[in-house]
């Protein structure tokens, strides 16, 4: 590989809406969509067609977790280090970003379950839905060792996971920018390995395997490295016919080790190559329609598992009272993953998009917040 196809310099490609990024953002939440649903098929898909329906919802979450790092580095490190976003304002818009949604899923499960249990429908899996668990989970304290979060919607324990990197976000950059892009790259891959160690030592679990209450640890070094990731990307530039190339590969490989068996370290270096490459990749022609489908992943992120228990409790029931064919099941199946795209894409519309245009407008009136409000949207991250 010729020297002049990676390089450092000051002209690097700039992220930007409607590319391969946004592409990523959205076939990542949909894959999301598809594993926590494909347990409710007929025959669950990891056991029909292939484990990775299951076990490859970690790779999903570790791709969210490095490309919420990536882009909010990319986005947001030059202003906060700047002085032009202080550590507070970052963190209350990041905090606002994600809140207001999570809280009216979670609130929504809530009235649900207490409504389907007066009306003599309570939940198959009452288990599922213990009291003791939802304030933590409401909360979205979940992640930093506090009793709670299991059951109800529990993949809200990455959003929890991604408040503490926000709050550790401005102090990281601090060092970060001060690095050399090699170190940084180099740094950010030894940080997850020491980091998968300790873990591996001290508590028996691989760090992409912690349980939901120690979330915050497996997310900041996955957070962490992608910081690493976009500051290298800042400061090295990588010819975009190289990213293309590289991006494919990756993503074949990746698809390879994992027909096999979980290989999370191989796994996690091809998602860093499909991030660094995505993010290289000049958007020379961007799409609408990409864009448009991207903005709605976090909804379709923090909706999904309401959909699902909404669905799949009268789609059991209905089975069960009508004795429906599994040719009939299977298609009350699909019924339900498509309503989870449909459902995700009007609360955006009709909810979150508009909840959030009143708070952008509300930190535009708070004195000294306008940068706040002003900020572009993130490109890609599990966040919004």
């Amino acid at each position: 590989m010729p020297w002049a196809a990676v390089m450092t310099r000051n002209d690097t490609t700039p992220i930007a809406r409607g590319g391969w990024l946004d592409a990523l953002r959205f076939i990542v939440a949909s894959l999301i969509i598809l594993h926590h649903f494909q347990a409710s098929a007929p025959v669950p898909l990891a056991e029909g067609l292939h484990p990775v329906f299951e076990r490859g919802g970690f790779l999903l979450t570790n791709f969210f977790l490095i490309d919420s790092g990536y882009v909010l580095m990319r986005v947001y490190g030059g202003p906060v280090l700047g002085g032009r976003m202080s550590a507070g304002d970052f963190f209350l818009k990041r905090v606002l970003r994600v809140a207001p949604a999570h809280l009216i899923m979670g609130l929504s499960l809530v009235a649900l379950v207490v409504a389907g249990t007066a009306l003599g429908a309570p939940p198959t899996h009452p288990e599922w839905f213990a009291w003791d668990q939802l304030p933590a989970q409401l909360l979205l304290v979940q992640s930093f060792g506090v009793h709670g979060g299991l059951g109800w919607n529990a993949p809200s324990w990455s959003i929890s996971a991604l408040i503490g990197c926000y709050l550790c976000f401005p102090w990281i950059i601090r060092g970060l920018m001060r690095m050399r892009p090699w170190a940084a790259l180099l740094l950010g891959v030894v940080a997850y390995l020491v980091a998968n160690e300790i873990t591996w030592a001290l508590l028996g679990f691989p760090v992409y395997q912690m349980p939901m209450r120690f979330g915050f640890i497996r997310a900041l070094p996955l957070f962490f490295l992608g910081m690493c990731l976009a500051w290298f990307a800042q400061k090295v530039w990588i010819s975009p016919r190289l990213a293309g190339w590289a991006g494919v590969l990756a993503a074949v490989a990746l698809a390879g080790v994992q027909h096999f068996d979980k290989h999370a370290l191989a796994s996690l270096f091809f998602i860093s190559i499909i991030i660094l490459a995505a993010g290289a990749v000049p958007v020379t022609r961007p799409s609408r329609l990409i864009e448009k489908t991207a903005v709605v992943s976090f909804s379709m992120f923090i909706t999904n598992e309401v959909v699902r228990i909404a669905w799949f409790g009268g789609a059991g029931v209905a089975a069960s009272r009508l004795a429906l064919p599994v040719s009939a099941q299977w298609t009350l199946w699909g019924m339900g993953v498509v309503a989870a795209f449909v459902f995700a894409f009007l609360f955006h519309h009709w909810i979150d998009d508009p909840i959030q245009r009143l708070i952008r407008k509300g930190l535009a009136a708070r004195g000294g917040s306008k940068a706040v409000a002003a900020m572009p949207r993130p490109v890609v991250s599990i966040d919004g």
